[in-house]
Parts: structure tokens; C-alpha cells; sequence
């Protein structure tokens, strides 16, 4: 399964983003996903996370109240809405998901497949 994660971009502190995160060619119904990120010199860290049903999410502490994820069945897409962004925020944006039901822990846990990553850069 490939994963292909979008939307990045160079945006002011304070602005607003929307990641996507596409499966080439097949359907995200049945996949959870997450988003983590990582910054230069810092270690991977988890972001969101969606349960293949879309009827749960999870957030990082430091992102709860400013980012949203959610699922476009119809668009077969998974997005990341940032709001409020701030310089802490810059990193690559990494999608991941799997299609066996299992919800994608903070620890990487259930990450089957990776998106190649999309640049975030939030200037101050």
C-alpha cells in the first residue's frame, strides 16, 4: 500500500494548513490512520491518530484544540487540519495506516505502511 501525504507548505504563525493523506488506489474505509511528524535533530513523534471507523480520534497534548483529524469517505482521503500553527510545529508530517482494524498508537504501534512525509514550515 502506498501512502501519499500532501499539503505541506511555508504558512505564518498563527495560519493554517490541511495535510492529506491519500492510498494509491484503494479504499480507506477499512484503514486507521495517524499522522506523526519530526523535526530536525528531535525524535518521531505521534501527532493524530483516526480509528478505521472514524468514530475516534487522538491527539498529542500539544496539538489537542488546534488540529483535527478526520475522514473523507468520498474522497477516499484522510486530512490533518492545522489551525493556530506555530513555529514549534515545523517538521515533516509523515502519514501511516493500516487496514486490520487496529488504532495507531502514540508509539508507532499499527504503522503498517508509511507516506513518503510533507514539509511544514510555520515562520515566527
Amino acid at each position: 500500500v502506498q501512502l501519499q501525504a500532501s499539503g505541506g507548505g511555508l504558512v505564518q504563525a498563527g495560519g493554517s494548513l490541511r495535510l492529506s493523506c491519500a492510498a494509491s488506489g484503494r479504499s480507506f474505509d477499512s484503514y486507521s490512520v495517524g499522522w506523526f511528524r519530526q523535526a530536525p535533530g528531535k525524535e518521531r513523534e505521534f501527532v493524530a491518530a483516526i480509528s478505521y471507523s472514524g468514530g475516534s480520534t487522538y491527539y498529542a497534548d500539544s496539538v489537542s484544540g488546534r488540529f483535527t483529524i478526520s475522514k473523507d469517505y468520498a474522497k477516499n482521503a484522510v486530512y490533518l487540519q492545522m489551525n493556530s500553527l506555530k513555529p514549534e510545529d515545523t517538521a515533516v508530517y509523515y502519514c501511516a495506516a493500516n487496514n486490520r482494524g487496529e488504532t495507531i498508537r502514540s508509539s508507532g504501534r499499527g504503522a503498517d505502511y508509511w507516506g513518503q512525509g510533507t514539509q511544514v514550515t510555520v515562520s515566527s
